[in-house]
């Protein structure tokens, strides 16, 4: 979905615009500014501070130096990070350094936000930290695509489910309904704890 693959077939779109366009050598890149990303592990830049991580996206995309430093400064203030500006990723705890990642991500406002697991290997206090910037983001405008297998998770943040299994696309519902009554069998195994390998 996020193209970072070529697809075998089919078409991406966001809102009706297609979400990639081909380069010159016949790969698919992905339409500037439309697609963020936030993997579980977040791949950082380690060489520079938390500022400068959020200040070099802002960069490629053409926004100036000053703006760029202005903005992300306020989003570090905005996330609780203000005192950790100055700081590079590997002094940063891990709940830190995630939520680094999704401002390095939101600041640049993408339509869409993939995010792999953003919680995972996190503490309870992290986890919620994460959650609430992630909501945020969602109020924001960004759609929110995010890859969970913390079922409490989904029913705090999701608003729809799109079960998958073995690859393919299983059940698609609204979250209430597919966590309190899935209608697929692969889905009620799931949610009964059953292994589905």
């Amino acid at each position: 979905a996020g193209l970072l693959e070529p697809p075998d077939g089919g078409e991406v779109t966001i809102s009706g615009e297609p979400a990639g366009a081909l380069n010159d050598d016949g790969r698919t890149r992905l339409r500037r500014h439309n697609i963020g990303f936030v993997y579980q592990y977040h791949h950082l830049l380690p060489e520079f501070s938390a500022l400068e991580n959020i200040i070099v996206p802002q960069m490629i995309a053409g926004l100036p130096l000053r703006k760029a430093r202005s903005r992300a400064g306020e989003l570090l203030k905005t996330l609780g990070l203000a005192k950790r500006r100055n700081h590079r990723p590997g002094k940063l705890s891990g709940g830190e350094q995630q939520r680094l990642a999704l401002a390095r991500a939101w600041v640049l406002q993408p339509r869409v936000l993939f995010l792999d697991e953003p919680t995972a290997h996190l503490d309870p206090a992290a986890t919620r930290a994460v959650e609430d910037i992630i909501s945020r983001i969602d109020a924001s405008g960004t759609r929110i695509v995010m890859v969970s297998h913390d079922l409490g998770q989904v029913r705090r943040l999701a608003s729809e489910v799109l079960f998958m299994h073995s690859g393919q696309l299983v059940e698609r519902a609204r979250a209430e309904r597919f966590l309190d009554n899935p209608a697929s069998e692969a889905g009620k195994a799931f949610l009964e704890g059953r292994l589905l390998w």
